[in-house]
C-alpha cells in the first residue's frame, strides 16, 4: 500500500505520539510552501525585469552604477538597447560605463554606434549638435588609444583639424618606418613618445607589442617583460605576447617563468609554432643542465662537463645561461685537477665580462696551479671592480692571496698534501692517507732519509690543515706553533710522525682497525 508523507523507521518502542506526528507533517508542508513562494517571487521578478520600459532600465542602471555594481549596470543598459536599439542615448550610456570600467575597446564600439545612429536619423539642430559632440568624444578616444591616423580622419570629418592628433600621427609614421628598418633603439624612443604623451589610456596592444619586440632586439629583456605584461593584463589570450615574454624570461635565465609563459600560450593553441619551439629549446637546455648538476654531485666530473657543454651549445650566445654554466665547468675541471683547462675556461668568462665571482674563481684556479702572483692580481682586480657591499669580502680574499704568495716561498702545507687552499676536510684526509702510505719509511728503504723528511712534512701538514683553529691561523699567515718565530721552518714539537700516522689510520673506539703490510 502506498504511504503519503515522510516515513519514520522506528521500533515499536520508539513510535512517535500522534500529536507529534501531526506537527511534523504540518512543518514539512509549511517548508514546502515557503520554498514554492520564494521560487515564484524570484520568477516573477525576472519576468518583471523583462517587462520594464527602457527608461526604467536606464534608471536601474544608474542606481547600480552609483553602487559600483558595474556588471548589473551593463546588463540593464543592454536590456534597454534590446528594447530601443536605435536610441543613441542608450549606446552613449553604455560607452560611459565601459570607459569607467576601462574597457576601452568596448567603449570605442559603443560611441561609434551612437555616432552612426545619429547620422542616419533626421538631422535637426539638436541631433546635429549631439552628433558633433559624440564625434569629438570618439576622436579624442582614438587619440588616447594611440590610433592617431584614425583620430586625424575623425577630426577632418568634423572640419576641426587637431594639432595633437596630427603630431601623434606623424610620430607614429616615423616609428613604424624605423621599426621596419630594424632601427630598434630609435623606434623605442618614438614609441615611448606616443605612449607617454598621446596614448594615455594604455589600451594600445599593437604599439606595445612592437615596442616590446624592439626592446627584445636591443637586449632590454626587462622592458619586454614589462610591456608584454601590460598587453596580457588587458588581452589574456594574446599568443604572441606569451611567446615574446617567454623568450625574454629565457634570455634572463629565468627558466621557470619562461616555461610558464610558453605553456600558457600552448594551452590557448597547442600548435602555436613560436611557443612550441621556445618550449622545445628550453627543455633541451634545462634537461642537460640538470643532468650536469646531478653528475657533478656524484663526482662524475667529465660527464658533468659534457652535459653542461651540451646545454650551452643549444645557444652559445645565450650569455645569461652560458656565463654561470661556464663557471660550473671550471669547478669540474678543478675537481679533476685539470688546472690549465680550468684557467682557460675561466678566462673565457672574465674576458667576456669581468665579474667579482669570475675573478675570484680565476684566482682560486691560479692558486691551485701554484700561480700565486697571478692569483693575487686576479683578487686585486676583483677588489677594484667590486660594489661597496662586497668590498670587505674582496679585501679578505686579497689578504689571503698575499699570505699564500708568502707561504709559497716557505713550507706550504697545501702543496705538501697536493690539495687546493679551499679543500674540504674529507679531501685533506684522503690526500694525507695516500701520501703517508706512499712516503712511509718502511716502504722507501732505498732512500730512508728523504722518505722520513717527506713523511714528517706530510704529517705536519695534516696536523695543521685538519685542525680548524690551526688552519685558520695558517691561512692568515700567523704562527701555528709556539716559538715558531718568523718563518715556517721550525722544530716540530714532540709529535712522533709514525705514532701520528697510526692514530689517524687506525682510529679509536668501535671504529674498524686497518692493518697494512709493508714490502
Amino acid at each position: 500500500m502506498m504511504m503519503s508523507g515522510p516515513q519514520l523507521l522506528l521500533s515499536p518502542q520508539q513510535q512517535v505520539p500522534r500529536s507529534l506526528w501531526s506537527l511534523l507533517c504540518m512543518t514539512t508542508l509549511l517548508l514546502s510552501s515557503i520554498q514554492l513562494t520564494i521560487a515564484t517571487a524570484a520568477d516573477n521578478d525576472n519576468k518583471k525585469d523583462h517587462h520594464l520600459s527602457a527608461g526604467k532600465l536606464r534608471q536601474l542602471a544608474e542606481t547600480a552604477l552609483m553602487e559600483r555594481k558595474f556588471t548589473d549596470a551593463e546588463s540593464y543598459y543592454r536590456q534597454a538597447i534590446a528594447i530601443e536599439p536605435t536610441n543613441s542615448a542608450n549606446h552613449y550610456k553604455l560607452y560611459s560605463l565601459h570607459k569607467r570600467m576601462r574597457s576601452y575597446g568596448d567603449a570605442l564600439g559603443d560611441i561609434t554606434t551612437a555616432c552612426q545612429l545619429l547620422e542616419t536619423q533626421q538631422a535637426d539642430d539638436s541631433s546635429k549638435n549631439k552628433t558633433l559632440e559624440y564625434k569629438r568624444i570618439k576622436a579624442k578616444l582614438l587619440l588616447n588609444l594611440g590610433r592617431c591616423d584614425e583620430a586625424v580622419q575623425e577630426y577632418k570629418s568634423l572640419n576641426e583639424p587637431n594639432d595633437e592628433a596630427n603630431k601623434c600621427a606623424e610620430i607614429t609614421t616615423i616609428a613604424l618606418e624605423l621599426y621596419q628598418q630594424q632601427d630598434w633603439s630609435t623606434a623605442i624612443h618614438h614609441f615611448d613618445n606616443i605612449l607617454s604623451n598621446y596614448a594615455t589610456l594604455g589600451d594600445t596592444p599593437d604599439l606595445l607589442y612592437m615596442k616590446s619586440q624592439a626592446e627584445y632586439n636591443v637586449g632590454d629583456y626587462y622592458g619586454t617583460i614589462s610591456d608584454t605584461g601590460k598587453i596580457l593584463k588587458s588581452y589574456p589570450q594574446h599568443l604572441e605576447a606569451y611567446q615574446l615574454r617567454g623568450e625574454a624570461y629565457f634570455r634572463l635565465n629565468e627558466m621557470d617563468m619562461a616555461q610558464k609563459h610558453f605553456r600558457e600560450g600552448l594551452k590557448l593553441d597547442p600548435e602555436h609554432g613560436g611557443c612550441k619551439e621556445g618550449h622545445r629549446l628550453l627543455k633541451k637546455v634545462t634537461k642537460n643542465d640538470k643532468r650536469g648538476d646531478a653528475a657533478f654531485e656524484k663526482g662524475e666530473y667529465k660527464s658533468a662537463i659534457d652535459f653542461w657543454w651540451g646545454a650551452m651549445n643549444v645557444d652559445i650566445d645565450h650569455l645569461a645561461f652560458v656565463r654561470p654554466t661556464l663557471l660550473k665547468v671550471v669547478r669540474a675541471h678543478m675537481a679533476l685537477k685539470e688546472y690549465t683547462k680550468a684557467e682557460e675556461e675561466c678566462m673565457k668568462h672574465v674576458n667576456n665580462q669581468e665579474s667579482v665571482e669570475g675573478l675570484h674563481l680565476l684566482g682560486e684556479v691560479q692558486s691551485s696551479a701554484e700561480k700565486y702572483k697571478e692569483a693575487l692580481r686576479s683578487y686585486q682586480r676583483a677588489l677594484e671592480i667590486a660594489p661597496d657591499d662586497q668590498k670587505q669580502h674582496c679585501k679578505r680574499k686579497v689578504e689571503e692571496a698575499q699570505v699564500a704568495l708568502k707561504q709559497s716561498t716557505e713550507k706550504n702545507y697545501y702543496k705538501i698534501l697536493s690539495v687546493p687552499r679551499n679543500a674540504k676536510l674529507k679531501e685533506i684526509k684522503k690526500s694525507y692517507r695516500e701520501l703517508a702510505l706512499q712516503w712511509h719509511p718502511d716502504k722507501n728503504t732505498d732512500d730512508t732519509e728523504k722518505a722520513e723528511q717527506m713523511f714528517q712534512d706530510i704529517s705536519e701538514a695534516y696536523e695543521v690543515l685538519s685542525d680548524k683553529e690551526l688552519r685558520e691561523k695558517y691561512d692568515r699567515g700567523e704562527p701555528v706553533f709556539e716559538n715558531q718565530g718568523g718563518g715556517q721552518q721550525h722544530q716540530r714539537h714532540h709529535m712522533n710522525p709514525n705514532m701520528f700516522f697510526h692514530q689517524n689510520f687506525q682510529g679509536g673506539g668501535g671504529q674498524q682497525r686497518h692493518h697494512y703490510r709493508w714490502g
